[in-house]
């Protein structure tokens, strides 16, 4: 009881057996009528006509046939519209002695939900004789009893009504007796026997006749029964019983044995003939089994369960008999009151087991509720969880149809248990319940979606071909073939990007591979977008964007640039032996075509003609002078350097430097040994344009000496000065700027200078204007007037 008052439905409908729902119903319902024990199979009507439908309608809306007492006793052709009979019916099993015997039915259109309701009538056929319930009977009649006195007969049972039915009672012929037919108030027929003449108990004591029960039938039927009448001695009074008729009330689930009511019949004679016992009088099997009356007391018992719902009230005729054989009638009716003992019915008459995502107000169930009690235990709510997309609506009758209250979506919830329950308004409540599974069919309304917005994938350079560089995933929300995804490239958006030639993509999982090998220097990156398409109708897509760094690998060996290695005549740098430490003798530059790590540059001093002499410093080639120089050191050096990057493994690349030490430009330019070697070996043309620039230069410097030396008192000294010079097609155009690639990355400005002293007549020179070095020993040199003369740049 406390479970059920917690019970609290937001979504209630009260539905109650009798309602009509007429706004959905035929506004008459169809009367058809058959004979009973007609074949089965037999033709009814045709429905569709009736109903106006045209022809396939039925089938199309997928008609049926729905019986009130869930007996499927018709059948519906839906392909020719008729009615057709499901088995013989038999009047008296359906309806009993009712003279009316009609069975309703609906007809059910399902998409959309329409009914029609219709009436069967069964037409009773004279197929049953009247039978009395015992083949004689003994009635006793005192001798004294004057003639018009009535006594009553059994009465014969026909279980055809109507004009079919029991319609009169005839007696044998005889002189003292004839038999009366008497019309009861419930419709039945009773004998009467009257007595026509007086009684002489010593001139005939007992008579034998034959009371015969005629149907109104064609033919007619008949039954008959023996009537022995004895004679008796007077006993001029009859039992009366003191409340004629006894009513009483009694609930149905009274228990068995229980009493119903206790009669009591009065008899003014005396002695054994005022002496009552009491009996059931002509009582049906029914009633026999139903009830028992104590003979002594006149208790009536009660001997088996009743129910309302089949017998709402009992006829008992009773009998009052003394110890004379006079007999009294009387009536007991017994009223039977309504418990609520029935729990509420509910029968599926259409189920949708998988419902489409997407779609509104879809139909999943039309069912019917019945409670076979009556008044409030009849009521009944019929409900569902408040929580589920569905409603629950009244459609006819007690028809309801379970609807979808918004569309459904899969993704979100693939499958729903309802239970329906149905409670009466009895005390205490009854309730079923009853449980449906919907499943929610799959739409393709959910496009892939990748995991990422765009993706980021390094490989690096001189990659093997096929190389597996990544891969990219979607999922996709739907069921089945609507969440099998497909993966493809798309057109680049740069047409000048030769994406078919660099990438592929698996189709079925996403994995991407370098078709070629790529090259760093080349192609250091490049983007595309990839599509990821299901297998729907139609099919759902979506992109992602791609981005392939390529890395740097060490393939590249630095290159130098100055001194350059071209095969030319080798370049020698002059160092005046009056340096100091520090003195910047010259810059190796070299740049590496990798980026990052594998193009940062050491520098190393391999191999020297004096070790200790020079120093390269590591980190921008700059050759400088370790120590002071001396008169003992040579004139002439050669230096290896080696040149570095910093990958892995490194690559390197070495350069030779020759070094000539000379006395402040003073002393004449000696080519090495191994430069004249190499010379000797040079191209004839060459030499004779170095020998001619050599004496155009040397007569140019005599010119210019004899003019300083004549402004400077006669006492100077004609100064030759050597350089080493780059031809011009040997350092490429494309490397004036490195910034960023090598190690030359900014400007170095020296100027060369003749000093004012004219007792020296010396180049001091080698000081660099910019940027900032280690210049402090040339700056010592040159704080004595001079004139410079010449500068030399280096970028």
């Amino acid at each position: 009881m406390e479970t059920l008052e917690r019970i609290q439905p937001n979504r209630q409908v009260m539905a109650f057996i009798l309602a009509v729902f007429l706004s959905q119903a035929h506004p008459e319902p169809i009367r058809y009528s058959v004979l009973e024990e007609t074949e089965s199979g037999s033709f009814v009507a045709h429905v569709s006509k009736d109903l106006g439908l045209g022809i396939g309608e039925l089938a199309a809306r997928s008609a049926r046939v729905v019986s009130d007492d869930d007996k499927q006793r018709l059948l519906l052709d839906r392909q020719t519209g008729n009615l057709l009979l499901k088995e013989k019916l038999d009047r008296e099993e359906l309806c009993g002695p009712t003279e009316s015997c009609v069975l309703h039915f609906q007809v059910l259109l399902e998409t959309p939900v329409q009914f029609f309701e219709g009436e069967l009538s069964i037409q009773d056929i004279n197929d049953h004789s009247p039978v009395f319930p015992t083949r004689e009977m003994l009635l006793k009649i005192p001798e004294n009893s004057q003639p018009g006195t009535i006594f009553p007969l059994k009465l014969a049972q026909d279980l055809d009504v109507g004009s079919n039915g029991l319609q009169k009672y005839t007696m044998s012929p005889n002189s003292h007796f004839h038999v009366l037919t008497r019309n009861h108030s419930e419709g039945k027929k009773y004998p009467d026997l009257v007595q026509d003449k007086a009684l002489d108990r010593e001139e005939q004591p007992e008579f034998s006749l034959t009371l015969m029960a005629l149907d109104g039938g064609s033919p007619p039927r008949s039954g008959t029964i023996t009537v022995q009448i004895l004679v008796m001695d007077v006993n001029d009074n009859a039992p009366e019983f003191v409340h004629t008729p006894y009513e009483v009330q009694v609930p149905e689930n009274s228990p068995l044995g229980s009493p119903i009511l206790t009669v009591l019949a009065r008899d003014i004679d005396a002695g054994n003939f005022g002496r009552v016992s009491y009996g059931l009088f002509q009582a049906s099997d029914e009633i026999k089994q139903t009830f028992s009356i104590n003979e002594a007391t006149g208790e009536i018992l009660l001997m088996e369960k009743l129910d309302f719902e089949q017998i709402k009230s009992y006829y008992v005729e009773i009998e009052a008999t003394d110890g004379g054989g006079l007999s009294g009638k009387g009536t007991v009716v017994i009223e039977v009151v309504d418990v609520n003992d029935n729990v509420p019915e509910l029968t599926i008459s259409s189920l949708t087991g998988s419902i489409p995502e997407n779609v509104p107000e879809a139909v999943v169930s039309i069912f019917r509720i019945r409670d076979r009690d009556s008044g409030d235990n009849g009521k009944m709510i019929c409900s569902i969880p408040d929580n589920l997309p569905f409603v629950l609506k009244p459609t006819f009758k007690n028809f309801y149809t379970l609807v979808t209250e918004s569309p459904l979506d899969r993704e979100r919830q693939a499958e729903y248990n309802i239970t329906i329950t149905v409670t009466d308004m009895g005390t205490p409540r009854l309730k079923t319940q009853h449980n449906i599974t919907v499943l929610v069919s799959d739409v393709n309304d959910n496009a892939p979606a990748f995991t990422q917005t765009s993706y980021t994938l390094f490989i690096r350079e001189n990659n093997s071909p096929a190389l597996h560089i990544g891969s990219v995933s979607a999922t996709d929300t739907d069921a089945g073939a609507n969440a099998q995804v497909t993966y493809s490239l798309l057109p680049p958006q740069d047409p000048s990007l030769p994406l078919a030639s660099l990438v592929s993509i698996n189709a079925d999982n996403g994995h991407l591979f370098a078709l070629r090998a790529l090259d760093f220097e080349a192609l250091q990156a490049f983007e595309f977008l990839v599509g990821a398409t299901d297998r729907g109708a139609p099919a759902l897509s979506s992109q992602a964007l791609v981005r392939v760094q390529v890395l740097d690998a060490n393939d590249n060996a630095p290159f130098v640039l100055y001194p350059p290695q071209n095969g030319s005549a080798p370049c020698t740098e002059l160092v005046p032996r009056a340096a100091e430490p520090g003195y910047l003798v010259s810059k190796v530059v070299a740049v590496d075509g990798d980026s990052g790590q594998n193009a940062w540059l050491s520098y190393q001093l391999l191999k020297a003609t004096e070790p200790g002499l020079f120093g390269v410093w590591a980190h921008n080639g700059e050759v400088r002078t370790a120590r002071l120089l001396s008169e003992r050191d040579a004139a002439k050096h050669r230096l290896l350097l080696l040149v570095k990057d910093n990958g892995e493994p490194p690559r390197s690349a070495s350069v030779t430097l020759h070094v000539l030490l000379v006395d402040g430009f003073s002393q004449p330019y000696l080519p090495l040994p191994e430069a004249a070697a190499d010379a000797a070996q040079a191209d004839p043309l060459t030499v004779y344009l170095v020998i001619a620039l050599a004496s155009v230069s040397s007569l140019f410097l005599f010119s210019v000496l004899a003019f300083v030396a004549g402004r400077l008192c006669r006492r100077s000294r004609a100064a030759w000065v050597g350089g080493c010079s780059v031809p011009e097609g040997h350092l490429p155009g494309h490397l004036v700027d490195v910034s960023g690639t090598g190690t030359l990355s900014q400007s170095y400005q020296y100027e060369v200078c003749l000093t004012g002293d004219p007792g020296t007549g010396e180049f001091k020179f080698l000081k660099p204007i910019f940027p900032n070095l280690l210049v402090q020993d040339a700056e010592r040199e040159t704080k004595k007037p001079r004139n410079c003369r010449s500068s030399f740049v280096f970028s």
